[in-house]
C-alpha cells in the first residue's frame, strides 16, 4: 500500500484546488471519463408517446435534454397516467383553481393541450429560470398526432417508461387525451380525423413498399443464376472478396 505524505500547507492547497475543480465541473457540466462513452448524441430522437406513462417519460426526457440531446415527442394525446380518470380529473380541476388572486394573467398558466401538459411536466424537472434550463427546453418539441415531417421518420419507444412494463396489471390508468378533452381541450376530434387519414396513407405506402421489395428480391434471385454473374462471383472469390 502506497502512502503519500504532504506538508499541511500543501494539503490545504491541494484541497482548495480539488474543490475549485469540482465547482468548475459542476458549472460547465463536463462529462466524466466514466460517462464519456454515453455522451454520444444522435441528431434528433423522435419518441412515439403512445402507451408511455407521463411522469416516467418526462423524467427521462428531462435528463436527456440536459445532456444535450434533441428530442421530439409525437402522439402525446395517447400517453397514459396512472390512476383512474375520475381521480386525475379531480386533481386537475383542483390545479385549475390555483391562480393569482389579484391578477390571474400572472399565472400559473393552466395548459389544456396534451403536448403542453407534457412540456410543463418536463419544465418542472428543469432549472427553467436559468439560462441553461431555458436552452434545455429549446431542445424539446412536443406534438399531438404525428405531423410532417415526423410521419416519415423512424420513431422510438422508451421501455423504462412504458405502461405495460411499469404498471401492475389490473391497476387503473387513464389517457392524457381524454383528460385534456374533459378539462377544456377543443381539438380531440380534429386530431383523431388527421390521424385516421395519416394511417390510411401510411398503410398504402407500406403495401407499395412491400411489393417493391418483393420484386427486387425476385430480380436479384433471377440475375444471380445467370452465367455472367456466376463467373464474376467465382473471380471475386478467387481474389478473396
Amino acid at each position: 500500500m502506497l502512502l503519500i505524505f504532504l506538508p499541511w500547507p500543501d494539503v490545504l492547497k491541494l484541497s482548495c484546488c480539488f474543490h475549485l475543480f469540482n465547482s468548475c465541473v459542476r458549472l460547465l457540466r463536463l462529462p466524466s471519463p466514466r460517462n464519456a462513452a454515453a455522451m454520444v448524441f444522435e441528431k434528433q430522437i423522435v419518441v412515439d408517446g403512445r402507451g408511455h406513462l407521463l411522469g416516467r417519460l418526462a423524467s427521462i426526457v428531462a435528463k436527456q435534454i440536459q445532456a444535450g440531446q434533441h428530442i421530439v415527442v409525437v402522439r402525446c394525446e395517447q400517453m397514459n397516467i396512472s390512476g383512474s380518470l375520475y381521480r386525475n380529473k379531480l386533481k386537475y380541476l383542483a390545479f385549475l383553481r390555483k391562480r393569482t388572486n389579484t391578477n390571474p394573467k400572472r399565472g400559473p398558466i393552466h395548459f389544456r393541450a396534451p403536448s403542453r401538459i407534457l412540456w410543463r411536466v418536463v419544465r418542472g424537472m428543469l432549472p427553467h429560470k436559468t439560462f441553461r434550463g431555458a436552452e434545455c427546453l429549446k431542445r424539446l418539441k412536443v406534438f399531438e398526432g404525428c405531423p410532417p415531417p415526423y410521419d416519415k421518420v423512424k420513431k422510438m419507444v422508451v421501455p423504462a417508461a412504458l405502461k405495460v412494463v411499469r404498471l401492475k396489471p389490473g391497476r387503473k390508468y387513464c389517457t392524457l387525451g381524454r383528460l385534456s378533452h374533459e378539462v377544456g381541450w377543443k381539438y380531440q376530434e380534429v386530431v383523431q380525423t388527421l390521424e385516421e387519414k395519416r394511417k390510411v396513407k401510411n398503410a398504402a405506402y407500406y403495401k407499395q413498399k412491400k411489393t417493391a421489395l418483393k420484386l427486387r428480391a425476385q430480380a436479384v434471385k433471377n440475375v444471380a443464376n445467370t452465367d455472367v454473374v456466376k463467373k464474376a462471383n467465382e473471380t471475386l472469390n478467387k481474389l478473396g472478396y
